[in-house]
């Protein structure tokens, strides 16, 4: 291809990635700001919200296939120019929304007392936890409504209108919530109505769009709810494999000790803050790719491909020189221990020299999924969890390895992932040429 449309490639990728970075960044918000203001009414409110966080993030997370294969698919249908196919699948994506929603919050308001008391919650933080659960769960179809809107908007190139719904949505509920715990005193349930009233109002902002782009009240298209559960096995065992490798992360730094364990968790934030960076352009990459399978149009699905990389490979670079500038001076800013600076700061090479391996896992991901190849995607998570089990038995077994081997750890679980998306990239290329 010409220079101008490897130019238009490059300025649609950063003018994807960019809100999207922005909408990633914020969708922890609604966490964060409960943490904030809860944190101040008293310490079994606080761990009561925390328990909770964890039964309502998984629920959510179980429902991810809304917003990554709906993405997918409608790029997919773009490229095809097929619209009346778009139109199916948002409608099918938003009946399903509404049905997973309020099934959750049945299940979650019917459940909540054991669901709590199995995470360990008594007393007071068991009663504030269930609170906070059963109110918080009503929020759950809004969230997943905003979810299939998002997928259908990056499914179409617009990821600006899901970071200013998103955006706008965690400051509504950062004034709700003051309003109703500070001045109605409505305690950790105030917290939790805030939260809720403000994902209903991004719910039905997105709910108004998605009947718009579908022309009314439209019935779900049978061949796609099959496609998607189909991918919903593929992405939930992801989202298992993912979780089970950080948490087991986590528990082995707990018994190298506490110091490495604080350290862990300074890392553990700065991980998570680049990973959002980096999975902006995975979403941008996707998205496109999706635009060039539902083409069939092999010469630009290569072009994205190596243009994402090269774009991936620059922002990996300026990621580990920060972090290999600031090795000392970040730590700092999570915490004033000179023991937990000193451990933490002796890990941050290796994390720099994550971005790389990860870049490319992460980047692999989206030119996969915008290929529809979501068992690939799992197998490589899987992969990269059983490859990490290997250096966490041995720091289980002699502690004296320490952080930093840990790390190379996890350094070894995402090149294994990369490797094995490459693999695929392989086989998927290969076959959308033949």
């Amino acid at each position: 291809m010409t220079s101008d449309a490897t130019g238009a490639i490059d300025r649609r990728l950063i003018g994807l990635a960019v809100p999207a970075m922005f909408t990633l960044a914020a969708e922890p918000l609604y966490v964060l700001a409960d943490t904030a203001i809860v944190g101040h009414i008293n310490t079994s409110a606080l761990a009561g919200l925390g328990l909770a966080a964890i039964v309502l993030t998984v629920s959510a997370g179980l429902c991810n296939v809304l917003t990554w294969w709906t993405t997918s698919r409608v790029g997919f249908l773009s490229g095809a120019r097929d619209d009346d196919g778009i139109r199916g699948v948002t409608a099918t994506v938003m009946w399903l929304s509404v049905a997973l929603g309020f099934a959750f919050v049945a299940l979650l308001v019917a459940l909540a007392t054991p669901l709590v008391r199995g995470l360990g919650g008594e007393g007071r933080v068991l009663h504030n936890a269930v609170t906070y659960l059963r109110i918080g769960s009503l929020g759950l179809p809004a969230l997943l409504l905003m979810w299939a809107g998002t997928g259908v908007a990056r499914g179409e190139g617009d990821t600006r209108s899901p970071m200013y719904v998103v955006i706008g949505a965690n400051l509504f509920n950062l004034v709700l919530e003051v309003w109703f715990v500070y001045g109605l005193h409505w305690g950790i349930a105030g917290s939790a109505w805030g939260t809720v009233v403000a994902q209903w109002a991004g719910g039905l902002i997105f709910t108004t769009r998605l009947v718009a782009r579908v022309g009314g009240v439209r019935r779900p298209d049978m061949a796609e709810l099959r496609t998607v559960a189909r991918v919903s096995v593929d992405l939930v065992v992801r989202t298992g494999a993912l979780f089970v490798a950080l948490t087991l992360a986590s528990a082995v730094a707990a018994r190298i000790g506490a110091i490495s364990l604080a350290a862990h968790q300074v890392i553990s934030q700065l991980n998570l803050f680049i990973a959002l960076v980096l999975d902006a352009a995975a979403i941008s990459a996707q998205t496109l790719i999706a635009e060039a399978a539902g083409a069939r149009d092999a010469e630009r699905f290569d072009l994205i491909t190596r243009r994402a990389a090269r774009l991936t490979f620059y922002g990996a670079a300026l990621l580990a020189a920060a972090l290999l500038v600031g090795a000392h001076a970040i730590p700092r800013v999570f915490t004033d221990d000179d023991s937990v600076v000193r451990v933490a700061s002796a890990v941050m090479p290796v994390l720099a020299l994550m971005q790389f391996p990860a870049g490319a896992a992460y980047l692999l991901d989206g030119v996969l999924m915008g290929d529809s190849d979501f068992v690939t995607v799992r197998r490589s998570t899987l992969a990269g969890m059983v490859v990490f089990a290997v250096p966490a038995i041995a720091v289980l077994a002699r502690p004296s390895l320490g952080l930093r081997f840990l790390w190379l750890g996890l350094v070894g679980w995402v090149v294994a992932r990369a490797l094995v998306n490459a693999t695929g990239l392989r086989r998927d290329r290969a076959t959308l040429v033949a």
